[in-house]
């Protein structure tokens, strides 16, 4: 069996944000982390979209955690993806749904300072976490907003390029997400996808952040799952028939999957 760790990745976070470090509340995360967490993840959570209430701004500092820390770096698969000679055009307008808390997002914009990136998110307290990445780096090409993927606020055909990483394991309804997707790309327009294989590996961060809920005593009718939603290979390519792409390519390696679509 492999490792938690995928891979170990040198992009440094910045300061949190609103006080406090990573290394400071990572050491008051529960050594529970691992065991009981049946009886820590609620049996019913409420249903995906109905609260307003978020794990991912209640315990922030969790999902960052995993996020700049253990998850693999797919900077490089991304860009190859999108542009496989690495030379965007001057001006191209890239957007990130679920940008989290920006590490897609100002990487991309730190090696391509001629692309403008957006980063979108519903969590307010992720997207402080991202401002303050490209503040800290100086990226004036990056920018975020707080948008929901499902109806977003942007025109058709607004966007070069569109991705997306780890945004299906949350997400009540991938299909109304892809036609998003392709509407706000302008024909020609690629989008590119990254989504764990396996449930166990990408549930972690939802089982921590519903074990410490617990532990904590923390209001618990937050809208996320209690577990990842992990589409089958089948599934996964199923999923990008619902629109007419001019092509699409999906592919697996190690524990993720990838979608590369071109729109007509």
């Amino acid at each position: 069996m492999n490792p938690v760790v995928e891979t170990n990745t040198s992009f440094a976070p910045p300061a949190v944000p609103r006080g406090g470090s990573l290394a400071t509340e990572a050491a008051a995360m529960p050594a529970a982390i691992g065991t009981g967490l049946d009886a820590a993840v609620p049996a019913r959570p409420a249903p995906v979209g109905t609260c307003d209430e978020s794990l991912f701004d209640h315990l922030a500092w969790v999902y960052i955690l995993f996020r700049e820390r253990i998850f693999r770096d797919d900077t490089d698969r991304i860009a190859e993806a999108l542009w496989p000679d690495l030379r965007p055009e001057p001006g191209e307008r890239l957007m990130e749904l679920g940008c989290g808390p920006g590490f897609y997002s100002c990487g991309l914009a730190a090696r391509f300072p001629e692309v403008s990136v957006l980063g979108v998110d519903r969590s307010p307290r992720q997207l402080d976490w991202a401002r303050n990445k490209a503040h800290k780096q100086q990226l004036a090409n990056c920018r975020f907003e707080r948008d929901n993927v499902l109806r977003l606020t942007h025109g058709d055909d607004s966007f070069d390029g569109v991705i997306a990483a780890r945004l299906f394991t949350v997400l009540p309804d991938q299909e109304r997400a892809i036609a998003e997707m392709y509407r706000v790309l302008r024909p020609g327009g690629r989008c590119v996808i990254a989504e764990p294989r396996y449930a166990f590996w990408a549930s972690l961060p939802l089982l921590a952040m519903w074990l410490i809920a617990r532990v904590t005593r923390m209001k618990t009718d937050c809208r996320e799952p209690g577990k990842a939603v992990v589409l089958s290979p089948a599934e996964f390519e199923n999923l990008f028939a619902t629109q007419t792409w001019r092509s699409v390519e999906t592919w697996q390696d190690g524990r993720y999957q990838y979608a590369r679509c071109e729109k007509d």
